[in-house]
């Protein structure tokens, strides 16, 4: 008698390989598996959600109509995150903006609405206090931040996904520790920084299979 596999058993390339050979409903497991880092790293670009949630969609019809390209010589999950990096700086160039001025203007928006220490703690919003605190430093820093502590890839990983030396990976990831304040970096924590729940999983997975016209 042959025992099955269960799919989530299976390793990425595994995944890639069936959905090669005709299996391509099996791409969903690939992006479920793969949302959660994908929406922190956008954030980190494009601080508007919903534009994550397109240009993710979009880094996901991209992945799956090039699969058949992808060598295995980086992993799966490098490979989505290189493509998401590219189309976020490409929906930043037709908005006509650069990351820095979405900063300022959260910036501005915190300073007018700066919680005391005391609010933060009673009201139990350190995730959301980190949030706004990556988002006060330039792009470049805050990328490799999510990378390496947040998502906790290592310092080769991030090079590639950035493709920047692991030298600028070191040091922009210590710049970074230091423009945060120190309070709060002590505090983060995978599960409570751009949150990504299961209805914006379903939204962008059958979103992505609707327009591949997958059944």
């Amino acid at each position: 008698m042959t025992i099955t596999q269960p799919v989530e058993t299976l390793t990425d390339n595994e995944l890639i390989a069936r959905v090669l050979a005709g299996e391509k409903r099996l791409y969903e497991q690939l992006m479920r598996r793969h949302n959660t880092s994908l929406f922190r790293l956008g954030m980190s670009f494009l601080n508007n959600d919903m534009d994550v949630e397109d240009v993710m969609q979009i880094t996901y019809i991209n992945a799956y109509q090039h699969l058949d390209k992808f060598r295995q010589e980086a992993a799966f999950g490098t490979w989505l995150k290189r493509i998401l990096i590219n189309e976020c700086h490409q929906h930043l160039k037709k908005g006509n903006r650069m990351p820095s001025e979405d900063i300022s203007a959260v910036t501005e928006r915190q300073d007018k609405t700066k919680a005391t220490p005391v609010d933060t703690v009673i009201n139990k919003e350190l995730g959301k206090v980190l949030e706004q605190a990556l988002l006060s430093i330039p792009e470049k820093y805050r990328s490799v931040f999510v990378l390496r502590e947040i998502e906790q890839l290592n310092v080769a990983e991030t090079s590639k996904v950035l493709e920047i030396s692991r030298v600028n990976v070191k040091v922009r990831q210590i710049r970074a520790k230091i423009m945060l304040r120190e309070h709060i970096s002590n505090f983060y924590k995978n599960d409570v920084v751009f949150p990504f729940h299961l209805i914006r999983c379903d939204r962008i997975v059958y979103g992505v299979l609707d327009k591949l016209e997958i059944k």
